[in-house]
């Protein structure tokens, strides 16, 4: 097993910048595709991006390509996801996810671990 905690988050302003940490507790975090997802109110949750086990791959969201960037460091059991040049409909809640393997699914339903989400809020 392992526990995810997300940190980062908070207000900013269109075309700001904020970088979202994921924290994983347990073992052997290097065998886990990491990935991160959002959920605005009122909408289901969306693939934002995810990256390999062996950080060899990413994807991401259309919606985002371009301006986030995601990243891990197995030394420190840390995925993170750098947002830039943010917009207004960026604005949701961010959740962290794990699952083993190395396949990068973009469903929600394929990860098996959660953490328990950081609120992003961008001002226009």
């Amino acid at each position: 097993q392992v526990q995810l905690v997300e940190s980062g988050g908070g207000l900013v302003q269109a075309g700001g910048s904020l970088r979202l940490s994921c924290g994983a507790a347990g073992r052997t975090f290097s065998r886990y595709t990491m990935g991160w997802f959002r959920q605005a109110p009122g909408k289901e949750r969306e693939f934002v991006a995810a990256i390999s086990h062996t950080g060899g791959r990413e994807a991401y969201a259309d919606s985002v390509k371009g301006r986030f960037t995601m990243s891990r460091t197995d030394a420190n059991n840390t995925s993170y996801l750098q947002m830039n040049s943010l917009k207004p409909e960026d604005t949701a809640v961010y959740y962290c996810a794990a699952r083993t393997g190395n396949i990068l699914y973009s469903d929600y339903r394929e990860y098996n671990y959660w953490g328990q989400g950081t609120q992003v809020t961008v001002s226009s």
